[in-house]
C-alpha cells in the first residue's frame, strides 16, 4: 500500500482527496490512498511521515515555505521559486525517508494562464506575498510580464500596500492575480481590498482560490467588466503534475 496526502493547517476547503480518490478508482488500483493531515506546526511532519509511511504529499497554506528546512533536496524550480507544494519521499535501501521538494504550482498556473493572455496583459499585480505568490511571480517573469507585489504593509518600491491599488495603478496593470486565501470557503464574504472601480473590460482577474468557484474578488471584478478565472484548472494541472512526480510517470 502506498500512502499520499495533503498537509496544511485548515483543509476543509480542499478538493485534493476527492480528486485523488477518483483517480485511484479510475486506475483500478486499491494499493493507493490519499489522506488529509491538518497540522498545527510544520514540525509535526517528521512524525507524520514515520507514522503514516507516506510516499509523497502535497503542501498548502501556510507551510509552502516553512517545509523547506525539513527537506533533503529541492528541485531547481522549487529552489528558484523558494516555495514547495509537492514532496516525494524516497526510502531507498536504508528505509530512512529522503524528502525531495518540488513546485507544481508553477506548471499549473502557467498552463492555465497562457490561453487567457492578451497583448495588453504586459503588467500585473500579484496580491499577496506568500508561497503561492512566489510561484505566480516566477511564471510571470518567464512570460516577460512585469509585476508588482501587493501586501498589507508597504515595503519600499518592491511591495505595495492595498491602498496603493487605486484606479490610476489599475489603468496600467491589466492582469490582477489573487494569491491570498481571502474569499476561500468558509470565509466567502472576504476579498482583497483594492479599488474595484478601476477595473475594466481590459482586465483579467485570476483567483488562485477554487472554492467557491466564484469568489467575492471574482464577482466584484466581473461586475466591472473584467474577464475572470478561478484556480480550479490550476489545481487539476498541478495535481496531475504531483502524481507524475510521485510515480516518475
Amino acid at each position: 500500500m502506498k500512502h499520499f496526502g495533503l498537509i496544511g493547517r485548515v483543509l476543509t476547503h480542499s478538493f485534493s482527496k476527492k480528486y485523488f480518490d477518483e483517480k485511484f478508482t479510475t486506475l483500478g488500483n486499491e494499493c493507493y490512498d490519499y489522506g488529509l493531515y491538518e497540522l498545527q506546526s510544520v514540525g509535526e511532519v517528521p512524525d507524520l511521515i514515520a507514522s503514516c509511511h507516506l510516499s509523497g504529499f502535497n503542501v498548502t497554506i501556510p507551510y509552502k515555505q516553512a517545509i523547506i528546512p525539513y527537506l533533503d533536496e529541492l528541485s531547481d524550480e522549487a529552489r528558484r521559486v523558494g516555495a514547495v507544494n509537492v514532496v516525494k519521499v524516497d526510502y531507498g535501501s536504508t528505509g530512512k525517508p529522503y524528502l525531495i521538494g518540488y513546485n507544481s504550482d508553477v506548471y499549473g498556473f502557467e498552463h492555465s494562464l497562457r490561453p487567457l493572455l492578451k497583448p495588453n496583459h504586459s503588467h500585473a499585480l500579484i496580491l499577496g506575498t506568500g508561497g503561492a505568490s512566489k510561484a505566480v511571480a516566477y511564471v510571470l517573469e518567464n512570460l516577460n510580464i512585469c509585476y508588482k507585489l501587493v501586501s498589507r504593509q508597504k515595503a519600499g518600491n518592491n511591495i505595495l500596500s492595498y491602498d496603493d491599488v487605486d484606479s490610476i495603478l489599475l489603468s496600467t496593470h491589466h492582469l490582477v492575480v489573487n494569491a491570498t486565501p481571502l474569499g476561500m470557503y468558509p470565509c466567502i464574504d472576504r476579498c482583497p481590498h483594492i479599488d474595484y472601480r478601476g477595473l475594466t473590460s481590459d482586465h483579467l482577474c485570476y483567483d488562485l482560490v477554487y472554492n467557491p468557484a466564484t469568489t467575492l474578488f471574482l464577482s466584484r471584478s466581473y461586475a466591472r467588466g473584467a474577464s475572470i478565472k478561478n484556480g480550479m484548472d490550476m489545481l487539476l494541472l498541478q495535481a496531475e503534475k504531483s502524481w507524475k512526480i510521485w510515480t516518475n510517470d
